[in-house]
This record gives structure tokens, C-alpha cells and sequence, in this order.
């Protein structure tokens, strides 16, 4: 373009300086008709009037072409993605550490040349978002450096679990800041038949522990989860969640079908009063006043029994309860809403945990190692809450929870008693709810259940 425009200066100047009178005579002639009068110093204001023009119109391209020399396209800056933790780093180079045992925040930014007097004013901008004492080791944090002499440190990220992580960013003023990586949501489904456990069905059929936690929480009030059956089976949909395309967790199930002792139950999920729960085919409710067992995974031991041979006094004598054998320091929950009406050390029932869930029911809980934070007589719990831990208190044999039921202050079978359910689907809602239903159920009638294969 700037070429262009000197061109059509050159030539412009070329045909007024070979052709003056032509000029002159037109100026003149156009004067005298004009105005009657001959004026040569128009000629020369001429000159000069188109110069300026044209000195103007080149000033004007050239920085007009500069401005486009230097700027860059939109699709270019587009094509510069962010990486996973938000921010631009292609001119970084990037570097991956674990935490290394007894490493503190302090020791890792030294290590990567971080001056002592800035380490100060990093930890205190990041006292709102990370306490920096409780850095765990074996997790990952990311150095982000310029690519100069000093290699100086832009960014600094650590990663709190694998969706969570903390930015320090260190190139003007210090900022720290958490957020969260992507999160990719997969549907998925899994089947097998019950050959000796839940979990190791699940292992077999290559699906997570927590598949196996996850299910054994919503069949809760419905199935005892120690007493499964070679023969049992069960399918279920559900979403995998995915951080930079590694697996994360388990998200949400979807709809889930168990056969147990040869009886079918389903969990159709709904919202309700704003709660996401799960109701059976027929709208009740899968949650119960009470969970079938305080402990999610252990093995019953001993039997609710009016006669059984004490394994320390070697006598025959009443056992109210049902024991669960288990390592010591397996969580014990409480088994629904209540109050903690005692707690303490009974002689043969070492240390217990008595509570009051209603003016009917009442739960106890014996042979503890110790109680949860915050457990005390008085203490409101919320069932699933964690109340205690197993041990062998008292007159025991080894680590066990002794699970006592009573009702009307009289002892019963915990696995034999009878439960309340909790509110069924509402009758306004009950058309939504079975038009959910029915599609989520063919959608499990579609899932094939196979046949536990032990991986090779």
C-alpha cells in the first residue's frame, strides 16, 4: 500500500514539474474568467496545498499499515488454549512434584528459588484460601517458570485432590486463588451375579470400591448386605466423573436393580421437598427410621440369642444383640436420628454409646475403642453419622461391635424387627414420579445381567 501511494506521488509530481504552463495557463485562464484578474501566486499556493494533501494521505497509510503489522488476529489469540488450572502457559515451562514426607510449603518454594522475605507474603495472601501447615504429602503441585537466565517462578499450583487446587500466582503482585478443574460426566452400567461378596462381584465385573459403597448405602433399609446369597444379582446405571481424563469418582446412580433371597428391588430416584432420594416401584420410600446395620462392611459373628455360651465366661446366658466382627477403628453409625441418652464404661460392655431415638425405639452400642468427636450424653446425631469406632472393651474375645435393638425398652433381634418406613412419593407428585419410573425401569430391564467372572 505505501509503495502504491509513493508511486502516485512521484508520478504526480513528475507530470506537474513537465508541464507548468499548462498549469500556469489553466489557473490563469480560470482566474480571468472569474475574476478578470491574472494572479501567478496562485500558482504557487497551488503547489504547496497539494503537497500538504499528499504528505497528509501518506502519513495517514503508513501508520494505518503499521497498526496492522502489529496487530494480531483474532483467530490466532483464540487458537492459545488455557491449560487445566485456568491461565495462559504456553511460555512457561512446566514441571510436576509430589509432596515429599514432612515437606513444608516454605521448603518446596526455596527449593525453587523463592526468596525467603516473599515466601512470608506469599503465606500470608494465601492464609484465606490454604492452610499451608496441612500440605499432604504424595500430592502433586506444578511449577509454572519464566524461560529466562533465572528460570523465576510465574506460578506455583497445588493440588488439594485431583478436581481441587490452589494458584499462586507470582508474577507482579502476589495472588492465590482456589478453584476446580472440568469436570467430564459419563453414563455407565454394570451387572453380575453374587458370588461370594458385593465387592468382589463388582472387582470381577472391573467397577470402583466406592460402586460397591455407594450401592450398599441406598439398599440400606432393604438389604442386609452380610447375609447376600450365592445367586443374588444386581444392575445398575450410574455417572463417572473424569478430571483430565483420568477417573475421579462416582456421581450420581441413576436407577439400580437388586435380586435378593429371589425378591426384586429397585431404586427410581426423584426429588422431593427438594431432595434427591430414592423410592421403590410403588413410590415408598427406600430410607427407613433405621439402617439394617451400624457398620457398612464387616461379618456377623455372633447372633441375637436367649441362650448363647459366653466365649469369656464359658456360661450360657442371654445375648440381646448382634455382633460384628471387624478391625478395630472400623466407624460405627448410628443407625438413625436420636439423642445420646448415655455414654461411658459398663463393666462387661466396655465402652458403649446408648441412643434414644424416640419415645419407642432405643439403640446401644457396645465394645468401643472410643468415640467420635463431639459424642457426649445429650449430643444430637443424625443417622449415618459416625458415633464411635470398633474395639474390644469389656469382656471380649477380639475387636467386635455388640448391636443392640429395643423397643419399648425391651430388647428384639435387630435383623429380625420390623421398621417404619420413611414418607412415600407425595400423591400430587405421584403422576411425575411414575412416568419416571417406568422409563428408568426399561432402561434396566434393557441391562443384561452377567455372570461374575474372576478377571484373569
Amino acid at each position: 500500500m505505501i509503495e502504491e501511494f509513493r508511486g502516485f506521488y512521484r508520478f504526480t509530481l513528475h507530470y506537474f514539474k513537465n508541464k507548468p504552463k499548462f498549469v500556469k495557463n489553466f489557473i490563469n485562464h480560470y482566474c480571468l474568467v472569474k475574476t478578470g484578474k491574472n494572479i501567478p501566486i496562485f500558482l504557487r499556493l497551488s503547489y504547496l496545498l497539494i503537497s500538504i494533501v499528499f504528505l497528509c494521505v501518506l502519513l495517514w497509510s503508513w501508520v494505518k499499515c503499521s497498526d496492522t503489522k502489529n496487530e494480531i488476529p483474532a483467530d490466532i489469540i483464540q487458537e492459545q488454549p488455557l491449560n487445566s488450572f485456568g491461565f495462559f502457559s504456553d511460555s512457561l515451562e512446566h514441571q510436576t512434584f509430589s509432596v515429599s514426607k514432612n515437606e513444608t510449603l516454605s521448603d518446596i518454594l526455596i527449593k525453587h528459588g523463592v526468596a525467603a522475605a516473599e515466601i512470608i507474603n506469599i503465606v500470608n495472601n494465601a492464609n484465606d484460601v490454604l492452610d499451608v501447615r496441612k500440605i499432604v504429602a504424595g500430592n502433586f503441585y506444578h511449577t509454572f517458570t519464566n524461560s529466562d537466565s533465572l528460570n523465576t517462578l510465574a506460578y506455583f499450583v497445588y493440588e488439594k485432590s485431583p478436581r481441587q487446587f490452589v494458584v499462586f500466582d507470582l508474577r507482579d503482585s502476589i495472588n492465590v486463588y482456589e478453584s476446580e478443574k472440568e469436570v467430564v460426566v459419563r453414563e455407565n452400567q454394570k451387572s453380575a451375579v453374587i458370588d461370594q461378596s458385593l465387592y468382589i462381584s463388582l472387582m470381577n465385573a472391573e467397577a470402583t470400591p466406592e460402586l460397591a459403597i455407594k450401592l450398599s448405602q441406598i439398599f440400606a433399609w432393604q438389604i442386609d448386605f452380610y447375609h447376600l446369597q450365592k445367586g443374588d444379582n444386581f444392575k445398575v446405571i450410574y455417572d463417572e466423573l473424569y478430571v483430565d481424563d483420568k477417573f475421579f469418582a462416582i456421581g450420581e446412580i441413576k436407577a439400580a436393580h437388586f435380586n435378593h433371597h429371589g425378591k426384586d428391588f429397585y431404586a427410581i430416584p426423584f426429588t422431593q421437598d427438594s431432595v434427591y432420594q430414592y423410592f421403590d416401584e410403588t413410590g415408598n420410600s427406600l430410607r427407613k427410621a433405621f439402617l439394617k446395620a451400624p457398620i457398612e462392611f464387616g461379618r456377623i459373628s455372633s447372633r441375637y440369642s436367649n441362650s448363647r455360651l459366653h466365649p469369656v465366661l464359658k456360661v450360657r446366658r442371654p445375648h440381646h444383640g448382634v455382633d460384628y466382627a471387624a478391625p478395630v477403628g472400623t466407624p460405627i453409625r448410628t443407625t438413625g436420628d436420636g439423642v445420646v441418652a448415655d455414654v461411658g464404661y459398663n463393666g462387661g460392655s466396655g465402652k458403649f454409646i446408648k441412643i434414644r431415638h424416640n419415645s419407642v425405639y432405643t439403640t446401644m452400642y457396645l465394645h468401643l475403642s472410643r468415640y467420635a468427636k463431639g459424642i457426649k450424653k445429650g449430643t444430637t446425631v443424625q443417622q449415618g453419622q459416625v458415633i464411635g469406632y470398633v474395639g474390644s472393651t469389656g469382656l471380649s474375645t477380639g475387636p467386635h461391635l455388640d448391636y443392640r435393638f429395643y423397643v419399648n425398652g425391651s430388647p428384639v433381634d435387630p435383623l429380625k424387627v420390623e421398621i417404619p418406613s420413611a414418607h412415600p412419593v407425595k400423591e400430587e407428585l405421584r403422576a411425575e414420579y411414575e412416568v419416571q419410573r417406568d422409563s428408568i425401569m426399561n432402561l434396566l430391564n434393557k441391562v443384561e445381567v452377567l455372570a461374575s467372572v474372576k478377571p484373569v
